[in-house]
């Protein structure tokens, strides 16, 4: 899995009661934004959620959100070896109603 400057590399991490996702850039070797439950920017919004899948989805609409913002509208999605399922999968699914295309 390799990201350009053309099309960055949507990266996922989770551990058991956080989820974070990055958009790297590995041509630069940079990552150019971060989100993750616990942004400050975002807790607010991330408290109303009752589940860690619907906090995921939050996160991956903020992740797609801060994209935008920075002109990024296509992305390589990379899971970490996580299966496509659960958290994952609701980040990823927020990340594509926020616009971002994988």
């Amino acid at each position: 899995m390799f990201g350009t400057s053309e099309r960055p590399r949507l990266v996922v991490f989770r551990s058991l009661k956080y989820i974070y996702g990055q958009i790297v850039d590995d041509q630069q070797q940079k990552t150019l934004l971060s989100v993750s439950n616990l942004s400050k920017e975002f807790r607010e919004e991330i408290k109303k959620a009752k589940t860690k899948t619907e906090a995921s989805k939050l996160v991956g609409k903020m992740l797609a959100k801060k994209a935008l913002e920075k002109n990024i509208k296509r992305v390589v999605f990379d899971r970490n070896g996580y299966a496509y399922h659960g958290r994952v999968r609701a980040l990823a699914e927020g990340a594509r109603e926020g616009g971002l295309e994988f």
